[in-house]
């Protein structure tokens, strides 16, 4: 079964950046609409940004101007850059993609397992 995984959480101080990252396990034939999502400690998970096949993107309003949200499609990978980060960005950050690993399989919603973000000095 094809996972989503991410990477590139980390400890970084308010104003720093970060790049997170979300490939697949396995190699498949397309990550279609992608968004990344984060949830706080006791709070609900959010949408932080949405990507589309077609590379329209969309943004939460507390990230606009400092998250990116980019894809690589060669490499079936999703990026989100973080820029000028602040302590109420600190939470784990999901990737939710809709993916088709066979040319002719089903489209296939998977949730990664998260990377955690935390911003502090």
């Amino acid at each position: 079964q094809v996972q989503l995984v991410e990477s590139g959480g980390g400890l970084v101080q308010p104003g720093g950046s970060l790049r997170l990252s979300c490939a697949a396990s396995k190699t498949i034939f397309s990550m279609n609409v992608a968004n990344w999502y984060r949830q706080a400690p006791g709070k609900q998970r959010e949408l932080v940004a949405t990507i589309t096949s077609g590379g329209d993107t969309n943004y939460a309003d507390s990230v606009k101007g400092r998250f990116t949200i980019s894809k690589e499609g060669a490499k079936n990978t999703v990026y989100l850059q973080m820029n000028s980060l602040k302590p109420e960005d600190t939470a784990v950050y999901y990737c939710f993609a809709a993916i088709k690993p066979t040319m002719t399989s089903q489209v296939m919603f998977n949730w990664g397992k998260g990377t955690l973000v935390t911003v502090s000095s």
